[in-house]
């Protein structure tokens, strides 16, 4: 049975620094060293109290958060939600997305598909300070009982 195993730490190169934000985020992505056919997955860490630099939107992957650890908020378009340890956010193509830590920090593992092949770019739509710019409304979120 073929497989790949990597570890993320260790085995992807960190392109946080290109990112030209704060200090330490750690940014990982991991679709072509896992061989990823019909996905696509990135590690990230951002810093104590630190924003994650732009927000960005995709045309057709749907993208799901997931926190490792630590804590932080997630602005999806005009909203912002709490997040928490094993909180998931399933983000739908078309909704602008940004997040930023918390005082321990966001660990979070971003899960995307389709897998956007050999020009993932032009997927994408980014902005930096998009966050700054927008009108903001504070929500709790949807959480919902497991069952």
């Amino acid at each position: 049975m073929p497989f790949t195993l990597r570890n993320l730490k260790e085995d992807l190169e960190d392109l946080g620094p290109n990112f030209d934000g704060a200090p330490d985020l750690e940014f990982r992505l991991a679709t072509k060293a896992l061989e990823l056919e019909q996905s696509g997955l990135c590690y990230q860490r951002v810093p104590p109290g630190y924003r994650f630099p732009y927000g960005h939107t995709h045309k057709k992957q749907e993208e799901v958060y997931v926190v490792l650890r630590g804590s932080g908020r997630m602005k999806l378009d005009d909203e912002i939600v709490e997040l928490e340890e094993w909180d998931a956010v399933r983000v739908p193509p078309g909704t602008w997305r940004g997040y930023e830590a918390g005082p321990e920090g966001l660990e979070i593992l971003v899960i995307g598909a389709p897998n956007l092949g050999e020009a993932p770019r032009e997927d994408v739509e980014g902005q930096r300070d998009w966050w700054a710019r927008q009108k903001l409304r504070v929500s709790s979120g949807l959480r919902e009982s497991p069952g």
